[in-house]
């Protein structure tokens, strides 16, 4: 017999659905930006959890393959209604991006061409990292527990910056962090790490999502990695051209909510309306299940004093590897006195009104680079 929905367990799901999709619709700036605007909308906000699990689910969500923060969505979902709070939270913050992007996709193969996005991205840039820097500072404070775990992030941040991938500097310095535990607990015993099994496969608009399905599977990293798998699988074969290519990750870039948006932009070039289907569904459907299977592990590893060791030295790094976004995205965007005062302003905003949604400091930003470009 099927249980019983309870009002509040409706209500919950309702909760979690209007969240995310205002997330969804105003979540620009890639992953580190998104997860930013969660923790201070959830954790700060609203309290569905503490900082410590939400830190935790960032490690964790580090760790799988996927888009970081749809992945964060579902998560975060899950902690406050369930498992239908993760396929709403993950619906509800995808929806937005594929709907606007689909638009765009029809748009581009009619007409050939992006529109002209410069004034509007201008001061939304600097405003997002000065969110970004004031989450980051809540977390370090949190992940930061010992000195050593200090010195794991720094090399951490190093590392990334010198241009070493991400995902080895997270398993690279996790293991690091349980051999220093080890050290000093010599009694503990070693466990032996997860793989992830991804199956290839070459098409029609099942082949097309079967393509996204194993990028969505085994895919870790930026949408710059993804721009280089998806050269590999579709420019190389002739099914798309570098600069539809390039068009795609750039409306990804542009658009709110997750950069894998992309995806349905290149389905529609190359299968139109049902392509755009397969490759959306395709790309985004294994971060549903990696969620749903780690989800319940999550608190049982963090009673485990090994991989909890394992989970603080991942949680430092993760947070070392928001360092090294800022830093990267500093260089790209605080070019002149008007970005730097965005961000300035922002952040100053941001960490002095915690309560304040972020979607405010968005459209500011936006509103405050128009202003000082017509100067």
């Amino acid at each position: 017999m099927a249980p019983i929905e309870t009002p509040n367990q409706n209500s919950n799901v309702k909760e979690v659905a209007r969240v995310f999709l205002r997330l969804g619709l105003i979540a620009f700036g890639g992953p580190a930006a998104h997860i930013s605007m969660m923790e201070k909308e959830l954790v700060q906000k609203r309290g569905w959890m503490t900082e410590q699990h939400f830190l935790d689910l960032v490690g964790a969500t580090n760790l799988i393959p996927g888009p970081n923060s749809t992945e964060m969505t579902m998560h975060c979902g899950h902690e406050r209604a369930g498992w239908k709070g993760l396929v709403t939270a993950g619906m509800c913050f995808i929806l937005p991006a594929v709907f606007i992007t689909g638009l765009l996709a029809w748009s581009y193969k009619e007409y050939g061409d992006l529109p002209e996005v410069s004034a509007f991205i201008y001061g939304i840039k600097p405003a997002i990292i000065a969110v970004i820097v004031s989450t980051m500072i809540t977390l370090a404070k949190r992940a930061l527990k010992s000195a050593t775990l200090g010195a794991l992030g720094i090399g951490a941040a190093i590392a990334t910056l010198a241009g070493v991938n991400e995902i080895y500097v997270l398993f690279g310095f996790g293991a690091i962090g349980v051999i220093l535990y080890l050290i000093q607990q010599p009694g503990a015993k070693m466990i032996a790490p997860l793989t992830i099994m991804a199956a290839y496969t070459e098409i029609s608009n099942i082949k097309l999502f079967l393509i996204f399905l194993k990028v969505g599977a085994i895919l870790y990293g930026s949408g710059y990695v993804l721009f280089a798998f998806l050269d590999a699988e579709l420019v190389s074969r002739g099914l798309l051209s570098k600069q539809q290519l390039i068009d795609a990750i750039a409306v990804g870039q542009f658009t709110p909510g997750p950069v894998f948006s992309s995806a349905t932009f290149i389905g529609w070039q190359i299968g139109g309306f049902y392509g755009a289907i397969a490759a959306t569904l395709g790309i985004f459907l294994p971060s549903f299940l990696f969620v749903a299977f780690l989800n319940p592990l999550i608190p049982k590893l963090r009673q485990s004093r090994i991989m909890g060791a394992f989970l603080d030295s991942v949680n430092i790094v993760s947070v070392a590897i928001i360092l090294a976004v800022v830093v990267e995205m500093s260089k790209e965007t605080l070019l002149d006195w008007r970005s730097i005062a965005i961000a300035l302003i922002s952040f100053f905003i941001t960490f002095s009104y915690k309560s304040i949604n972020t979607a405010f400091i968005v459209v500011g930003g936006a509103v405050l680079g128009y202003l000082l470009l017509m100067l």
